[in-house]
């Protein structure tokens, strides 16, 4: 069983702003988590390759697409 992420209130913070808006800036993440630009991507990256964040996806929405 893998152990539980190391994470302190920063990479929480990067990971609730991401799963709000995946598409979001790095200027306007690092912005909203309250750091600068250059720590934030590394942040983002190392979360990437912990495989905590595993993706970015878009949401459709069905009924517009003919579908139930």
């Amino acid at each position: 069983m893998p152990l539980k992420a190391d994470l302190d209130a920063i990479d929480w913070k990067i990971l609730r702003e991401l799963q709000s808006d995946g598409r979001m800036t790095n200027v306007e993440l690092s912005g909203r988590v309250g750091i600068s630009a250059p720590p934030c991507l590394r942040r983002v990256r190392r979360l990437e390759e912990a495989g905590i964040i595993r993706g970015y996806r878009a949401l459709l929405n069905a009924p517009a697409l003919g579908m139930d």
